[in-house]
């Protein structure tokens, strides 16, 4: 395997293995389409029967159910993925059998059938499930030995991971919002194609790193910044002094149960009227019941099994879970940006610009389309001059990709300045956060890297603030919406002010959550806690979805500026506990920073 890591470091692309550069854009392709069709999900699911681009016309609780339940199960299809990766296939064969199945998975929504956009959905769950963990893990068995490069390498991938997001939202969003919704699914599909063939064709060039499986499953973790990490030995005799027990097992298999129960009866009772949980308890329904009877065993699971550990390890265990519920309440706000702040895109903005406010636009859009993609196809070249005598048909697949990529921007930006005025499409605002991502992140992180570096619950607290400012700029502009209105004309200022300040909340939380559990957790114990993290995420997303929901009620009985005025306090009263809390977890954190 060593042989393998210095073949593959003797062919630099920007300082790093031509290797990574393969990742990168099969990532890039990969979050490309997820991103673009998740987008539209919510607007296609709403969008009226009876219009030019027909939809399902669903009551916005529906199609918000169905996404939430559709975006948790994201994050723990994952965590079965890597095991059958680490004990069956090897994460390069997981990753192309993720991308078959995803692109199986686009290509079946892209039908617009009840049937076939239901099974396009349980195909791109699959999917994400092989692809998502392998993929970094293979970077992590590439920098084996080379720690000191491996965070510019994950600062490298992320760029993709954005970069794919970006260019998804903006050409899926506005095919399907311009020529219809089937446009949008089958583009997502055919780049998922494109970036499988490129990576599977590229495979000689890895030898037999990812190829196969690992005996002990090691997750990566891409935001660990490599500091000394417990004692090997230490985990172990922690990990035999503490077994998983019958009746932890037994509490996981009934948690796991009733959270999927609940996960799939909500949008089956709300859009089919089918209940799997026909009772009620104390005034509580059968769903209600399930889900916090479900919340109970996993706590217990969670109480006794720290309980157990020596009182160092519990005490950091105990800082990470709290961690892990601040994780739970900023995703179930931040996710509204593809629920309820797409909804206020399409039906309560002004997105339509004249005279020089329209020359404007497109002279910024153009800019923020064409210059990330001339460096990016800058990077092709060099890669290809690297690599192509090893991997010319992979090189070719990728180049094919691109010349795709370049058409379409091409041709909407002469579509754009074709027409007088301009009409901004509801998933354009998506692309923001991926935008501000890039360049927000070299400045938070001189932040981390200087003296003002403040420590994890301080971060929590003000990456919480922030998205609750976000969205006070939301409550702000919505204040003229008359109640129960369907529509209005609300400046944009007030959705891009918000979408600023929920990713400088997410630069705040996302990158430093995980890097602080491989931190805090022994190493044995990583892959357990990863998974528990994953779990945090999943319940977000499905209250993300669950709370957007409640955006035509509660605009009705109140107003839509009270709608999100709920979702300002919320999270600023939780950052606040957060800043309170900040000498309690510093003391549990034993000196971790």
């Amino acid at each position: 395997m060593n042989t393998d890591i210095e073949n593959l470091f003797k062919d630099k692309v920007i300082g790093h293995p031509a290797g990574l550069f393969v990742l990168f854009f099969t990532e890039m392709w990969e979050r490309f389409s997820f991103y673009g069709m998740r987008i539209l999900l919510v607007l296609f699911l709403t969008a009226p029967i009876l219009s030019d681009n027909p939809g399902w016309e669903w009551p916005r609780e529906h199609a918000l159910a169905l996404i939430g339940t559709y975006a948790s199960l994201l994050y723990l299809t994952p965590i079965i993925g890597g095991w059958i990766a680490d004990k069956i296939t090897g994460y390069r064969i997981a990753v192309v059998i993720g991308c078959v199945i995803m692109t199986l998975g686009h290509a079946a929504m892209a039908l617009e059938t009840t049937m076939s956009f239901y099974l396009g959905l349980a195909l791109l769950v699959i999917g994400t499930g092989f692809f998502k963990p392998n993929i970094t893990s293979i970077i992590s068995t590439m920098y084996k030995g080379k720690e000191s490069k491996k965070d510019g390498a994950y600062t490298i991938f992320y760029m993709g991971v954005n970069a794919g997001a970006f260019f998804g939202m903006m050409l899926c969003g506005y095919l399907a919002e311009n020529f219809g919704w089937s446009w949008g699914f089958g583009l997502a599909g055919i780049f998922m194609l494109l970036g499988m063939l490129q990576f599977w064709l590229a495979g000689s060039l890895f030898g037999s790193i990812g190829a196969k499986p690992s005996k002990i499953h090691e997750v990566e973790l891409p935001q660990n910044i490599n500091e000394e990490a417990p004692k090997e030995h230490d985990a172990e005799s922690d990990e035999k002094l503490n077994p998983f027990t019958m009746f932890d097992k037994v509490l996981m298999v009934l948690s796991a149960i009733g959270g999927l129960l609940y996960l799939f009866n909500d949008p089956m009772e709300k859009i089919g009227d089918i209940n799997m949980l026909p009772f009620e308890i104390g005034g509580l329904s059968g769903s209600n019941v399930v889900v916090l009877t479900a919340l109970a065993l996993f706590l217990i699971l969670l109480i006794t099994r720290i309980s157990r550990y020596i009182p160092l390890v519990r005490d950091r265990i105990i800082a990470v879970s709290i961690f892990g519920v601040f994780t739970v309440f900023f995703f179930a706000f931040f996710e509204q940006s593809l629920g309820s702040m797409t909804l206020f895109a399409r039906d309560y903005t002004d997105r339509m610009l004249v005279g020089n406010s329209a020359m404007v636009f497109k002279v910024v859009d153009a800019l923020l389309t064409t210059v990330p993609l001339i460096i990016i196809t800058w990077v092709l070249i060099l890669l290809a001059k690297k690599t192509f005598s090893r991997i010319g048909l992979s090189n070719i697949i990728l180049a094919i990709a691109f010349i795709g990529l370049w058409f379409l921007v091409l041709y909407r930006l002469n579509d754009k300045f074709s027409q007088e005025g301009n009409e901004v499409e509801a998933t354009w605002f998506g692309i923001l956060n991926s935008f501000f991502i890039i360049t927000l992140a070299p400045l938070f992180s001189r932040w981390w890297e200087s003296k003002y570096n403040p420590s994890a619950a301080m971060k929590y607290g003000i990456g919480l603030i922030l998205l609750g400012l976000g969205f006070a700029f939301l409550s702000y502009g919505a204040g003229e919406i008359p109640s129960g209105a369907k529509t209005a004309s609300v400046s944009m200022i007030f959705l891009i002010m918000a979408y600023l300040f929920h990713t400088m909340g997410e630069l705040c939380i996302s990158p430093v959550g995980l890097s602080y559990l491989s931190k805090l957790v022994p190493a044995r114990m990583i892959g357990f806690m990863f998974g528990i993290w994953y779990l945090a995420i999943a319940v977000g997303q499905k209250a993300a979805g669950t709370m957007g929901g409640m955006i035509d009620k509660i605009s009705e009985e109140y107003s839509m500026s009270t709608f999100f005025l709920i979702f300002t306090l919320i999270p600023i009263g939780v950052g606040f506990v957060s800043i309170l809390l900040n000498p309690l977890l510093k003391r549990l954190m034993h000196g971790v920073r």
